[in-house]
């Protein structure tokens, strides 16, 4: 059984690259995703860090948006490897990609104040799964995301990314 104290990203993608959740990555944001205590949702802490500004003193929309997008491709796979009965990381690897990415800003998100992700699976764990993110801004919920990612092989994915 792997350790569920590591973050989804590190125990099923390592090697991963991705500015927003890739372990790798020399400058990326490194969003890390666990389930909740009761495994319902899958949360991530992310700072509002002032480099992250759009209008003074709220968080940029742009970066909200990544962090939903990558934060809940995540809530997507690990939702599968648990329809299948695996722990994340075990053979054969899952991944998904956006396939529509639907944010509604409710409200400005501050600067200064940790934001919160919590993110599911409503309906059917399928090739394609409908994702909610809520993002909130200590106790004020600020954005609200409905999306949708698709199960794929990422090698046939290179391949068809190539001959484009």
């Amino acid at each position: 059984m792997s350790d569920p104290t590591l973050a989804l990203q590190d125990r099923a993608a390592p090697e991963g690259t991705c500015y927003g959740c890739g372990s790798t990555h020399p400058s990326g944001l490194h969003i890390k995703s666990y389930w909740d205590d009761a495994g319902e949702q899958v949360i991530a802490r992310m700072p509002s860090n002032p480099e992250f500004v759009g209008w003074p003193g709220l968080v940029y929309g742009g970066y909200i948006a990544m962090l939903v997008d990558c934060h809940s491709n995540w809530a997507a796979m690990a939702f599968h490897y648990r329809a299948e009965g695996r722990e994340p990381g075990t053979l054969p690897k899952i991944d998904c990609v956006t396939g529509h990415l639907g944010v509604s800003y409710r409200k400005p998100t501050p600067m200064g104040v940790e934001l919160t992700l919590k993110a599911w699976v409503e309906g059917e764990v399928a090739r394609k799964s409908r994702v909610i993110c809520e993002v909130w801004a200590g106790d004020v919920l600020t954005v609200s995301a409905d999306s949708i990612f698709v199960r794929v092989d990422t090698a046939a994915l290179a391949q068809q990314a190539a001959k484009a």
